[in-house]
This record gives C-alpha cells, sequence and structure tokens, in this order.
C-alpha cells in the first residue's frame, strides 16, 4: 500500500475519543478562567478613525480655497478691458464712420457711455431722445432701469446716414467712453446687379405677347423693384445703440480676524469628521457582523469536535 493510500485511509476514518477523555477535555475546558482577548474593541476603533477623520478634514482645508483666493481667481478670468475703454474717466474721441454717401451702405455703430450717477443716467436719456430727432432721426426703443444708485439705459436710434458722424459726436458728450463699434455693409453692387435684371426683365416684357407671360414678367418686375426701394430706405437710416450705465459698485470686502483660521479649521474638521463617520460607520458595523460570524462558526466547531 502506498504513503497516498495510507493516508486517504486516514483522512476517511472518523476515530471517535474515549469517554474519559472527553469528559476530562470539558472539565479543562470549563475549569479554564481565562477568556479569549477581544481583537474588535472600541478603543482600537476610535484609535484607527480618530486619524482618519483628522486625515479627510486636512486634506479639505488644504484643497480649499480660501475668499482671497477665489477673489484673486475670478479677477484671473475676468476678460479684458476693451482697447476702446478710456482709463481715469478721461473724455475720448468717437470713432470715425466711414459711410460714402454716394453708395448703399447699411450702417451700424454701437456706443456705450458711463455716467456718474443714477439721475444722470435719466437726463442723459432725454438728451439722447433731442439729439436724435433734432437731427431728423427717431427713437425706434429705449429701455431704462434704476436700481438704487445704480442705474442703466439702452436706446436703438435711427439717425439720417449723412447725419450718422454728427450724431455719434455728440452723443459722445453725455457721459465717458467705454466701449464703440462701427460697422457697415455696402449693398450697391446688389442694387446695381438688381437694376440690370430689371433692365433685362423689361425688354423681355416688351418683346413678349402673351398675356400669362407678361402678367408673370409684370409681377417679377415690381417684386424687384419693392425690394430695391426697401433696401434703400433701410439704408436711409443708420443705426445707433447706445448704452448708458452708472459705474458697478463696488465689492464688498470681507475684513477676518486673527482667528478666522482656527475656526474655518475646526469647521473643517468637523465636516471631515461627519464624513469620516458617515463612511466608517457601515463598514465598522460589517467588520463586526463578519468577526461574530466567524467566531460563530469557530465556538460550534470546537463544541461539534468536544461532542465526539
Amino acid at each position: 500500500m502506498s504513503p497516498r493510500d495510507v493516508l486517504a485511509e486516514l483522512r476517511e476514518a472518523q476515530v471517535a475519543a474515549p469517554a474519559d477523555v472527553r469528559e476530562r477535555v470539558r472539565l479543562l475546558a470549563a475549569a479554564d478562567p481565562t477568556t479569549p482577548a477581544r481583537r474588535f474593541t472600541w478603543k482600537r476603533s476610535l484609535v484607527v478613525a480618530l486619524p482618519v477623520a483628522a486625515a479627510i478634514a486636512g486634506a479639505f482645508v488644504l484643497t480649499r480655497p480660501s475668499h482671497h483666493v477665489k477673489d484673486q481667481l475670478q479677477l484671473a478670468k475676468a476678460p479684458p478691458v476693451l482697447s476702446t475703454q478710456i482709463q481715469h474717466g478721461s473724455a475720448a474721441a468717437p470713432a470715425f464712420v466711414p459711410s460714402a454717401r454716394s453708395r448703399v451702405q447699411i450702417v451700424g455703430t454701437t456706443l456705450s457711455l458711463r455716467i456718474p450717477n443714477a439721475q444722470g443716467v435719466s437726463d442723459a436719456v432725454k438728451r439722447a431722445v433731442q439729439i436724435t430727432t433734432s437731427l431728423s432721426g427717431y427713437a425706434s426703443s429705449v429701455h431704462e432701469q434704476t436700481h438704487g444708485k445704480t442705474a442703466s439705459a439702452d436706446l436703438t436710434l435711427k439717425v439720417p446716414r449723412a447725419h450718422v458722424q454728427q450724431a455719434v459726436s455728440r452723443l459722445s458728450q453725455l457721459g465717458t467712453i467705454t466701449a464703440e463699434q462701427v460697422s457697415v455693409t455696402d449693398k450697391q453692387a446688389g442694387l446695381n446687379a438688381t437694376d440690370r435684371e430689371i433692365a433685362r426683365l423689361q425688354k423681355q416684357l416688351a418683346a413678349t405677347t402673351g398675356t400669362k407671360q407678361r402678367a408673370a414678367l409684370t409681377s417679377h418686375i415690381q417684386s424687384l423693384q419693392r425690394s430695391e426701394a426697401q433696401l434703400r430706405r433701410a439704408a436711409h437710416y443708420a443705426t445707433i445703440h447706445l448704452t448708458l450705465a452708472t459705474p458697478p459698485a463696488p465689492a464688498k470686502t470681507r475684513h477676518h480676524g486673527p482667528l478666522h483660521g482656527v475656526g474655518v479649521a475646526l469647521r473643517w474638521l468637523g465636516i471631515g469628521a461627519v464624513y469620516a463617520l458617515a463612511i466608517g460607520l457601515p463598514v465598522a458595523i460589517v467588520l463586526a457582523l463578519c468577526w461574530f460570524a466567524i467566531r460563530l462558526i469557530r465556538r460550534r466547531r470546537e463544541e461539534a469536535l468536544l461532542g465526539r
């Protein structure tokens, strides 16, 4: 018989201990006053939980930027001041509007002005409408709003293209220029092409005798003439978008005491402790249940061994 067969038979054989041996083992187990040392205690759990909470709170405090750092980040991310903005509240010459009177052009300009106070914004709105009316123009829309010491207004003004430069010059004197923009779109080439198309259709109309064909050509010619007249009327007026606003209110700066950092650290330590408790408590409960289950299984195995 090989050694492997001998080991297999020994494993399969269930050797029962004699009665006197089992009785002696029971007496020894009952007489032993020592209790197994507890591996899981509340003191050990606190020793593990407190450093974890402190580490989490420290990470929050170190990674969280302060108010001062936030302000610096916001200033760094703020868009740069427009190149046309005037420094130190000084006046600037208005932008030149390159408009050719002999050509059909769509002219638009944007002008932003800073006004010292809310009452000045209201007065500037009235003055802007008067200037537009005096130049044979009109106000297409006027929106004004006031909030305490701050106020703003948005106006859309229509001025004859021949007077647009004069209008911009007079309007810019109502306050300090902070931004301005001019756009000119030439429509003369398109109108010339429309005139040639109308002339061609009129020649075709003169040579056509059919009633339906003449009616269709006439309708097409009239449509082109209407769109051409519409474009010329739109090009007669230049559009001025005027924005009036008071200076923005200065941001309030918070002054913290010498113990502000201590308060912030304690607050984030408390938050870290809450996070550690919320995350660590379920884990501790699961570990405790596993530990109790292992202890119960081990005890039952010992009792089964003693019962043989």
